[in-house]
């Protein structure tokens, strides 16, 4: 990934060297647990752990000739060691250090992902209680439906980052595993206690059942949740944009001192933030594509996945960190304008009342059909004429004979939309 979308704390977790260390690590536990097992001397896994070493420009060197990156990982391990190198890779497989390293690397990186999650939850629920009130226009089709409030529109949002966190929990245990299984999966040439012992230390699950690689379908499951995250930043960027229009500014991304629109128009502030979330969102959903691809291997395995998840796991991840930041410091600091959303409500004449007067009117003993019939004409003729609802629906005279002055301003009421706002919250778990 480009340096541009790259925080520091995530790229230096899929660096070459954080790469390698790992690879070192499951090599050298590997060492020890035949140690433990008593298939090798002791003093040869003490003197592996304590001068095993990598140059990664040595391996880099190693791999132009050999073309395997992991042969060349081990020669360059072994030239650290004396006779003890013999054991390093005893009993191995290539994707035996390499699937058990990037579940290591990838339980290092769902911990950073895990708190950004939790962070990002944390400013949503505030948002949501600071704005709980705050009545602004619902809008279904892109038209003008009924009250709501600003802060209802953030508590969903919240609900759904609850699901996605949920469901990362159980794609990211899916993918913090190991196997040390052999070529074929069959452990021929290495215990089950070896990669039992190596997971262990680890942190990482041992994957009950493999071939030479784990399957797939874990991947595939973890980048698809990952994906799903992104698409609901995306959906609440596509949601800021929208009320950031000129003719709508109900809510603007913060906008620093010195900073620039337009380099040819300087009234511009535009919802750059928003925008860039939206398109990394898809970027990592193409991702998706290619790590189900991913799932379908030859036989016992084939490396046609290798060349696809050195893009897509260290992509997806950093983007998902990046997004996450990037968007919960808009959220944080994101502008509202509470006049703003009163007068778009009032920019529609009253017809965002319809319902209640057709539902008062049924109160008062019309049928369903005969209030809407009655009310229906009135709507139309505010459309039309851009007249005031509320003063058509005070002139009618079959209207009159069934609501009186009361029932209408009761109809008209915005603070009704309010009344289970509160019960909504308590679902939530905000408070």
């Amino acid at each position: 990934m480009i340096n541009r979308y790259t925080r520091p704390e995530m790229g230096q977790l899929w660096s070459d060297e954080n790469k390698y260390q790992s690879w070192l690590e499951v090599e050298i536990l590997a060492v020890e647990a035949w140690a433990e097992l008593g298939e090798i001397p002791q003093e040869d896994a003490q003197a592996i752990r304590q001068r095993a070493k990598f140059d990664v420009n040595r391996i880099l060197a190693i791999e132009a000739e050999t073309k395997h990156d992991v042969v060349a990982f081990t020669r360059c391990v072994s030239e650290s060691l004396g006779e003890e190198k013999k054991w390093v890779h005893y009993g191995l497989t290539s994707t035996d250090v390499v699937d058990t390293a990037y579940g290591y690397q990838l339980k290092q990186v769902n911990d950073l992902l895990r708190q950004d999650l939790d962070d990002f939850l944390a400013i949503l629920k505030k948002q949501a209680l600071k704005y709980k009130n705050t009545l602004c226009m619902g809008r279904t089709h892109g038209v003008h439906a009924e009250p709501t409030t600003f802060g209802l529109k953030v508590a969903r949002w919240y609900s759904e980052f609850k699901r996605h966190r949920e469901r990362f929990e159980h794609a990211a245990k899916g993918v913090e595993a190991g196997k040390i299984s052999g070529a074929v999966g069959t452990f021929a040439n290495v215990p089950t206690q070896v990669e039992a012992y190596v997971c262990e230390h680890l942190g990482i699950r041992a994957q009950e059942i493999s071939t030479q690689v784990l399957p797939r379908d874990l991947h595939a499951e973890y980048i698809s949740v990952l994906a799903l995250i992104a698409t609901g930043v995306e959906n609440m960027a596509t949601e800021i944009r929208h009320l950031q229009k000129s003719e709508v500014r109900e809510v603007e991304e913060y906008f620093a001192a010195g900073q620039k629109g337009s380099s040819a128009m300087p009234h511009k502030r535009n919802p750059i933030g928003s925008e860039n979330v939206t398109g990394l969102a898809r970027v990592i959903r193409g991702h998706v594509v290619t790590a189900m691809e991913d799932v379908s291997l030859w036989h016992e395995r084939d490396i046609s996945h290798s060349s696809a998840e050195r893009i897509i796991l260290p992509d997806t991840t950093i983007l998902v960190d990046y997004i996450l930041h990037r968007f919960g410091n808009i959220l944080a600091n994101l502008t509202v304008f509470p006049e703003n959303m009163k007068r778009n409500m009032q920019a529609t004449h009253n017809l965002i009342f319809s319902q209640r007067v057709l539902l008062k009117l049924i109160d008062a003993g019309l049928s369903r059909e005969a209030a809407y019939d009655l009310v229906q004409p009135l709507t139309a003729k505010s459309w039309d004429q851009g007249l005031d609802f509320k003063d058509l629906v005070e002139n009618n005279a079959e209207i009159r004979q069934s609501l009186d002055q009361a029932a209408i301003d009761d109809a008209f009421d915005p603070a009704y939309h309010l009344r289970r706002v509160d019960e909504i919250y308590a679902r939530l778990g905000l408070a």
